[in-house]
């Protein structure tokens, strides 16, 4: 038992290596078209995964506002840190960033913070806000006293020339901190404009998604390791999905792919999905000709009170032939995407596609995706697979992705104090903006009533990355 257990692990451990070196040598390079990696408080430009950060200290950095911050080393670095890690920006008052932009569009914004010690000053005490374009990305942030790095991930849409990072300490007498920043133009197939709305009672596409903000919350590969930036076109991370799967293990297998992923016109792009998330995949698979009345289930802890949009990738890895996997897709307990045929979509084996889908606001603070059987789901086949998820939070009419204030106000409101004194009365300020703001759209929309529509059975435009049949109802 134990021999077979060893070369189950020896086995395993092969197929690792030969996913890694494969991946290694197939990804397809992105070129972006504004491509601004900043080491902060360094003196040096740093190379991470041969991507160059250039230093915060020349007379051209974006740094607006030199003469307020303080560059800072980690005085004891570990022999294994990140360069970038090794040095940060202290701001005591409030200062930006601005980055020039090259063409408008979807941008990805990274900020890193790591939290070291630097001449008695513990940035473990930082706390402040950090505004995006308008947007509240963090607001009261602060990294902990966990001493490991923490990397924010948004997308902004830009229709201007710039792209302006604030960071504001949450009061008089505080401070904020930031390690390194990527602004970095998206693929323009990354983030779709369309989706569909899941909240049981509408069946409805939302339109608008690339206009807006968006923060990275998880983003899973389902059945396989952790994907790193070296390893994905677009330098994100994923991680394995053992902790949020809630279903029996003994009811999903790990599937593992070493042939071509064929990515085609249409279809996902590996600057959607790497081809380590589309290699890797959990199948649900019936035994003795019965099919499994019972879904897989992954549960993902979420802030309450937004709507998110959920990105589910799908790749047939696992069928010998077209048209032997027909399952249902769930998004919180509502029936999502009925009697999914990834055969009729992708036309082939083994190629990548995905879906969009945007949840309606939820205040149990957990959200819930899941595939199973329908009653097309063939015997002695699979009734369910799942390559990978990505779950985005998306801005509340506030223009925030974290609290009830907006950005204006968070600006206007610093140094008198405490910030934290004055949330009622702005958050007063920005429900009455926000207020104005959908009396304005509900103008606009009665102009323009194509902004919300019933999904029709084709979805002209969304093309193959996006589902055909989309029917709400509580699973």
């Amino acid at each position: 038992m134990e021999e077979t257990h060893l070369h189950r692990a020896h086995t395993f451990s092969l197929l690792i290596l030969t996913f890694s070196l494969f991946s290694t040598l197939s990804l397809s390079t992105f070129s972006p078209t504004d491509n601004h990696l900043i080491s902060c408080g360094s003196t040096v430009d740093t190379t991470v995964d041969n991507r160059r950060f250039i230093s915060d200290s020349y007379a051209d950095s974006p740094l607006l506002s030199s003469e307020q911050t303080t560059p800072l080393t980690n005085q004891n670095p570990s022999p294994y840190s990140i360069q970038i890690y090794n040095s940060a920006r202290l701001f005591k008052k409030p200062s930006k960033y601005a980055f020039e932009i090259k063409e408008p569009g979807t941008h990805m914004v990274r900020l890193h913070f790591y939290a070291f010690l630097s001449s008695n000053l513990d940035l473990s005490d930082a706390q402040f806000h950090v505004l995006v374009n308008g947007y509240v990305a963090l607001s009261n942030f602060s990294v902990g006293k966990v001493r490991d790095t923490v990397v924010k991930e948004y997308f902004i849409w830009s229709d201007s020339d710039k792209v302006v990072i604030n960071f504001v300490p949450a009061k008089k007498g505080n401070y904020g901190f930031v390690n390194a920043i990527e602004v970095i133009s998206a693929p323009k197939d990354l983030i779709a404009d369309v989706g569909f709305l899941v909240n049981g009672n509408k069946d409805e596409k939302f339109v608008g998604l690339s206009k807006q903000a968006l923060e990275t919350v998880h983003k899973i590969n389902v059945g396989g390791p952790k994907v790193t930036p070296f390893n994905d076109t677009v330098w994100r991370t994923w991680i394995p999905d053992y902790e949020f799967l809630k279903s029996s293990k003994d009811l999903s297998k790990q599937m593992y792919f070493d042939g071509r992923i064929h990515y085609q016109y249409g279809g996902a792009s590996r600057e959607v999905g790497p081809d380590f998330v589309y290699k890797t995949a959990r199948v649900i698979t019936n035994t003795n000709g019965s099919v499994l009345n019972v879904n897989m289930t992954w549960e993902f802890p979420v802030d309450e009170g937004y709507k998110y949009l959920v990105r589910m990738h799908f790749c047939d890895i696992a069928s010998i032939s077209l048209g032997l996997i027909h399952f249902n897709v769930y998004v919180n307990g509502y029936l999502a995407y009925e009697d999914l045929d990834l055969s009729s979509i992708t036309d082939t084996l083994a190629s990548p596609f995905y879906v969009d889908f945007v949840s309606a606001d939820d205040s149990s603070g957990v959200l819930r995706v899941s595939v199973g059987p329908t009653n097309k789901t063939m015997a002695y086949g699979v009734d369910g697979i799942l390559n990978g998820v990505e779950i985005m939070k998306m801005n509340n009419s506030m223009g925030s992705l974290d609290g009830k204030i907006c950005a204006g106000m968070v600006l206007k409101s610093w140094p008198r104090g405490n910030i934290g004194a004055l949330v009622p009365i702005v958050a007063g300020v920005c429900l009455f903006l926000s207020l104005a703001a959908l009396m304005h759209r509900r103008t606009v929309g009665r102009r323009n009533p194509a902004a919300w529509s019933k999904l029709p059975t084709e979805v002209p435009g969304v093309g193959s990355n996006h589902g055909n049949q989309h029917l709400s109802g509580k699973a």
